[in-house]
């Protein structure tokens, strides 16, 4: 499933224009979660963000987290993980972490689910379809298309328990504790 993405600007007398209209073209595929698809859509580097700035901002690797003073946007697919969350130990974890530049997010000894992690961020997300189970330290949140998460630094997993793909949108805004 492809992420169409429509980014507007100013034309030379100031006059609102399309800048782009395609699909996301900066899709990350992790190895530690097959049939996952990270559709980056745009990245801010700093706050206030500059209006007139870059007409791309997706042209390079984007890792999992924001770039200081920024945020990211992004629309992820997730599969049901039934077939593959059995093969996810700590070791298996960490790699996957690591592998989009965020080997310290999962640092829990024991974790409910094997992709817990914690980030110094503000994610806002949005169910577009499916659903998913929002897992936390000592409980669980099942989201549904529609429902929406304000993620404030906690300790979580995403975990698709159906048998169909979880549509999920996220802007990690980067915080600090």
């Amino acid at each position: 499933m492809g992420v169409r993405r429509v980014v507007t600007g100013h034309d030379e007398r100031g006059k609102a224009v399309v800048i782009s209209d395609a699909d996301a073209s900066n899709i990350v595929r992790p190895s530690h979660r097959p049939g996952v698809a990270i559709n980056n859509i745009w990245v801010i580097d700093s706050a206030p963000a500059q209006i007139d700035g870059p007409e791309e901002t997706t042209d390079q690797t984007i890792g999992l987290l924001p770039p200081t003073n920024g945020s990211v946007f992004r629309v992820i697919e997730f599969p049901p993980e039934k077939d593959w969350i059995d093969s996810v130990d700590s070791d298996a974890a960490k790699a996957a972490w690591e592998s989009i530049g965020a080997g310290h997010v999962g640092d829990t000894e024991a974790p409910p689910h094997p992709l817990m992690h914690k980030t110094e961020t503000v994610d806002y997300s949005l169910c577009l379809e499916g659903e998913i189970v929002m897992v936390l330290d000592d409980s669980e949140v099942l989201i549904k298309a529609g429902d929406t998460v304000v993620q404030r630094g906690t300790n979580h997993a995403w975990s698709n328990r159906s048998d169909a793909v979880c549509k999920m949108m996220f802007v990690l805004v980067d915080g600090k504790r």
